[in-house]
């Protein structure tokens, strides 16, 4: 009875979901207020996510404020992450380019601003430098994912530095910031909320809608100065979003 109820939650929400996102869509098209600038897109980003959480049943603890006109960097474990981070707060990603390429998350990412890099070239960094420091000086907050992956949660990964030289060079303003779960007993924060490894996106999302319930904390760190060393800088960023992880008590 339970696995047929929770069969039944998980095409009520992704039914809803996919009407949401398409209304979403149109607003975009007809609505040419949430085209205007990154902050409008910023802004609308936000509030289609807001109801993405409220469909998922996800609830959010935010312990702290995220900083505006800063660089966000956090751990990664799943999508749900990209979603939450932007019902937080305005923002403007940087992601992988195949992002782009994902049936609806590739085109809401593009019209929302998100900034796609090549992570196999190296000299991409300086077009993307050159793309979010406008965003930057309009106030808006940006999130690197330096693990440069996603994981199952139990750790944090080695930060990529390479991100880091934009706001080494402009001297932006950083906010290490972690990200946990909590789900019901009975049920897998690792496999059923972190995306990772081979999973599949569809069965991981179906899956992720039978939970009955999903408790989010982010945990904002302290705003911190770029050093003038992106590779220490990305070992001190490391440190403090293992901490401020490990500051999260789930029992």
């Amino acid at each position: 009875m339970n696995r047929l109820w929770g069969f039944v939650r998980g095409v009520g929400r992704l039914s809803t979901l996919l009407l949401v996102l398409l209304g979403s869509m149109l607003i975009y098209a007809l609505n040419r207020r949430y085209r205007h600038d990154a902050c409008s897109k910023a802004l609308w980003l936000q509030l289609v996510c807001r109801r993405v959480l409220k469909i998922l049943s996800v609830s959010v603890e935010s312990r702290g404020e995220p900083a505006r006109g800063a660089v966000i960097v956090s751990n990664h474990v799943s999508y749900i992450d990209i979603v939450i981070l932007a019902a937080s707060t305005p923002v403007v990603f940087v992601s992988k380019k195949e992002v782009r390429d994902w049936p609806f998350f590739g085109w809401f990412a593009e019209k929302a601003g998100t900034r796609f890099i090549d992570r196999k070239n190296r000299g991409d960094v300086m077009r993307i430098a050159g793309e979010i420091g406008p965003a930057m000086h309009a106030d808006i907050t940006v999130v690197l994912f330096l693990e440069g992956t996603t994981t199952d949660g139990n750790r944090v990964l080695p930060f990529r530095a390479s991100l880091l030289e934009p706001a080494v060079v402009q001297q932006w303003k950083i906010v290490p910031t972690a990200l946990a779960y909590r789900v019901p007993f009975g049920r897998s924060v690792g496999q059923e909320v972190c995306w990772w490894g081979d999973m599949t996106l569809m069965p991981h999302l179906f899956n992720f809608a039978t939970l009955p319930w999903i408790r989010a904390t982010v945990n904002w760190g302290e705003v911190l100065i770029p050093s003038n060393n992106r590779k220490l800088l990305a070992e001190e960023l490391h440190r403090r979003v293992v901490a401020l992880k490990g500051a999260i008590d789930f029992y």
